[in-house]
């Protein structure tokens, strides 16, 4: 009997290695307000060669922040890839105002978004990894786990959205329509939504773009609080071009994918969300959201 109990004890174990989470938690930096925090983590990050692109600071949770940043060798990657890989190229790292530093589990967020392109960037992958444990530190992961093999297909639970699903918002004339119209939208502050950052692809015809919610009632501030401000590297949301159609990754995959240990009921406290931020997204896109889950 001792034998079979460690031999299961083993077995779990085993599959525990092998799963991956979405953070890594970095060293520490200077603290006492999160824009102290920023300029900290963010010189870290400028001297190991990466380019700070924006800075969000989610309204409603005033401890905490995220820095998007890119890295050459990893955007020529995905750059290469095209299509929809575009959506995994900028890099989050989030802060909290006490110096608590956390980054993306890039191997994590890109099984998930190159799905079967994985292994074209695979090197890219690691490299960049690697810088990022050099500049912020390489503590223990966190944020709950997910098998390798089922991130390129992950969903939360049956009957709910995969990475391609209601993930379409808008068709243009052109590339430049699209580009314009999304930028021009969060100039404005469409439905009470900002411009985190940009990246613009001219040449392959791709570009994507950091959303910020901040509208009180509907927007990160509210939901993300609830199930946990402290995967605030999942934060901003994205929209993305391709040719000349815009798409933003459906709400209760993104959350999902973002917290994977997120329980039932939190998901259910929070039920709102994903139609209204889809019809945020829609709205800066130029267009409507027309398709209601009724969950």
């Amino acid at each position: 009997m001792k034998k079979i109990i460690a031999g299961a004890a083993l077995a779990a174990f085993s599959l525990l290695a092998h799963a991956l989470q979405p953070y890594v938690t970095g060293d520490k930096v200077a603290g006492g307000d999160v824009k102290a925090a920023m300029a900290a983590a963010e010189q870290k990050l400028t001297a190991a060669g990466f380019t700070v692109i924006g800075r969000h600071t989610p309204p409603g949770l005033p401890q905490h922040a995220s820095i998007v940043v890119t890295e050459p060798g990893f955007s020529a990657a995905l750059t290469q890839i095209g299509g929809s890989a575009v959506v995994g190229l900028p890099i989050r790292v989030g802060v909290k105002d006490d110096g608590t530093v956390s980054y993306l589990n890039l191997e994590y967020w890109q099984r998930a978004f190159l799905r079967e392109n994985y292994g074209k960037a695979e090197a890219a992958i690691r490299e960049t990894s690697a810088k990022l444990q050099q500049a912020l530190g390489g503590g223990k992961p966190f944020g709950g786990t997910v098998k390798p093999e089922n991130l390129p297909r992950y969903r939360y639970m049956a009957g709910m959205e995969r990475f391609d699903d209601k993930s379409e918002l808008m068709t243009y004339a052109s590339f430049d329509e699209a580009v314009k119209t999304i930028r021009d939208n969060l100039a404005k502050g469409v439905a009470k939504t900002a411009k985190v950052y940009e990246v613009v692809i001219p040449e392959r015809r791709l570009a994507v773009f950091g959303v910020a919610t901040n509208d009180p009632e509907n927007g990160e501030g509210w939901w993300a609080k609830k199930i946990g401000p402290d995967h605030v590297a999942a934060l901003p949301w994205e929209i993305f071009v391709v040719d000349n159609k815009a798409y933003s990754l459906f709400a209760r995959y993104r959350t999902a994918l973002a917290w994977p240990d997120l329980g039932m009921f939190q998901f259910m406290g929070i039920a709102s969300h994903p139609d209204s931020t889809a019809e945020m997204m829609a709205k800066v896109a130029g267009g409507a959201y027309e398709g209601k889950t009724g969950n």
